[in-house]
């Protein structure tokens, strides 16, 4: 009783100080918000980053923008500190110059390992350089370059075409956010493991494992946005609430993956040589891999497979909603290409390379990354780091800096990246500590050619049959939102009609 006497004028005096500067802050003009909060005592910047906590990513570059060097240092608490920087000098510095003083840390593996486990993404140091080592190799196989490409158009011609022949035939709207995600899910699953979900379908399946997939990746993404990490510890250990959703969900995906993994070792084991291209395979034929070193690697390919492309083109076919002329010159490109495409000739869609390379300044998959210090350093704009402070490089604010990209920053621009040549467009490609869309320096992005290929196809596949007309409400000047769990998402999906383009051309032929 006399514990409850004490309690409660305290936790009203907090309440009451938290009231009033959570008033203050969400009360305040976008000018403040473009500047780095107030600090208080004990609690730092606590109020203006929950006042803000419904965009976080806009409001991080705003202040951003306005920091001179593009880095500034945000108090969380004490004695919490976080450096957020869009510098390249400093992106170079932390990804590349002083690469072993900046790691993935206790936080992000603390957080992520129940789902994500020992998988490359998350880790540090000599397990990392040996998953490393491994992959590069894979990725660099012709023979995996073919079986990609041979996944690809095979989902394109038997399942993604028909699926949006039929959805133009009908007039009907389709969340196309969901359509590709469900197209990537179903390549990365044939790439990685040689097994096929048949999640794009006419009639759509809400397969288990892709939800659960979904479900791991948003809990335990949220998990970062927890006041303090104690809150989502304490609901694991009671396993409560979004923490038990979350135990579940990773339970499924790794009893799948687990099944897959025993399969294809059985598979393997009746073959005296391996006539599978599929990642697993390649992975468990490399006789130094346990079962669960081998589940995580291929938990970490399915999510940066299926989740980093589809939000790609997510917001590329938005872009190209909003600009015809673009899309136009495009399809001029498109049409001058072989109905199924061969190598060479994606390598020469340079305006649709650059035109992706644009999208994804402006809605990045992956829109901001963090590492953790290991030992004390001086940033090459002269921030102090202390050990174990994070400091966070911000590839979505970086593509909004006037100081990197002109003041035409905000426009939709593929021609930045292109300079002509006798009459033609070459590709003029940014540093990748300007655009740190795909990492940089040791820890660059296996996937990214993979990725193009993948894209290009997609893009190629699509505009030459069909246009993708955003159907948002009516009445609506909608422009989606931005939200990032491990990536990037158009909030609520994006729904569109499908138009065919012989009907189009017949439909302006008559007008």
């Amino acid at each position: 009783m006399l514990l409850l006497l004490i309690l409660i004028p305290l936790l009203s005096l907090l309440f009451f100080f938290f009231f009033f500067f959570f008033f203050l802050n969400s009360n305040s003009n976008s000018n403040s918000n473009s500047k780095v909060p107030k600090s208080y005592p004990l609690v730092g910047s606590l109020f203006a980053i929950i006042a803000n906590r419904k965009r976080p990513l806009p409001w991080l570059s705003d202040i951003m923008q306005v920091s001179p060097s593009a880095t500034f240092v945000l108090q969380y608490n004490y004695p919490t500190r976080h450096v957020f920087t869009g510098n390249p000098a400093v992106v170079e510095h932390i990804l590349k110059t002083n690469f072993s003083n900046y790691v993935k840390g206790h936080a992000v593996t603390h957080t992520l390992t129940d789902f994500l486990g020992h998988g490359i993404f998350i880790i540090d140091g000599d397990y990392w350089k040996f998953q490393r080592k491994i992959s590069i190799h894979e990725f660099n196989t012709k023979s995996l370059r073919k079986f990609i490409e041979t996944v690809v158009d095979t989902e394109l011609s038997d399942r993604l075409i028909p699926i949006l022949s039929s959805t133009a035939k009908q007039g009907t709207v389709l969340d196309f956010q969901d359509i590709l995600q469900r197209f990537t899910f179903d390549n990365i699953c044939k790439i990685s493991f040689g097994f096929d979900p048949t999640y794009l379908l006419p009639s759509l399946p809400q397969a288990k494992l892709a939800l659960a997939i979904e479900d791991s990746i948003r809990i335990s993404t949220e998990r970062f946005s927890e006041v303090h990490a104690i809150v989502w510890k304490f609901k694991k250990l009671l396993n409560i609430g979004s923490e038990k959703c979350l135990k579940n969900a990773i339970s499924e995906v790794r009893e799948f993956a687990l099944n897959i993994v025993k399969e294809k070792k059985q598979r393997l084991g009746e073959k005296e040589s391996l006539d599978s291209v599929d990642l697993l395979s390649r992975f468990l034929s490399s006789g130094h891999l346990d079962e669960n070193f081998v589940i995580d690697i291929v938990i970490s390919f399915i999510i940066a497979g299926r989740d980093t492309t589809s939000a790609a083109l997510t917001w590329f076919f938005w872009l190209l909603s909003k600009n015809p002329e673009i899309e136009s010159e495009i399809l001029n490109e498109i049409n001058e290409k072989s109905e199924v495409l061969v190598f060479d000739e994606m390598k020469d869609m340079v305006y649709t390379h650059a035109s992706l390379c644009e999208s994804m300044r402006l809605y990045p998959p992956i829109p901001i990354d963090a590492k953790e210090a290991v030992n004390d350093d001086v940033l090459p704009d002269g921030t102090v780091v202390k050990k174990g402070m994070r400091v966070i490089y911000f590839p979505y604010g970086m593509g909004r800096l006037e100081m990197l990209w002109g003041s035409d920053w905000a426009k939709f621009k593929p021609e930045r990246w292109l300079q002509k040549e006798e009459g033609s467009w070459k590709f003029v490609g940014r540093d990748s500590y300007t655009y740190p869309v795909f990492q940089a320096g040791p820890r660059t992005c296996l996937g990214k050619e993979m990725s193009f290929l993948q894209m290009k196809r997609i893009v190629a596949g699509v505009l030459r049959r069909f246009k993708v007309v955003p159907a948002f409400e009516e009445g609506v000047n909608h422009e989606p939102e931005f939200i990032s769990y491990f990536t990037s998402k158009m909030k609520g999906g994006f729904p569109v009609k499908i138009v065919e383009r012989d009907h189009l051309h017949h439909h302006e032929t008559e007008s």
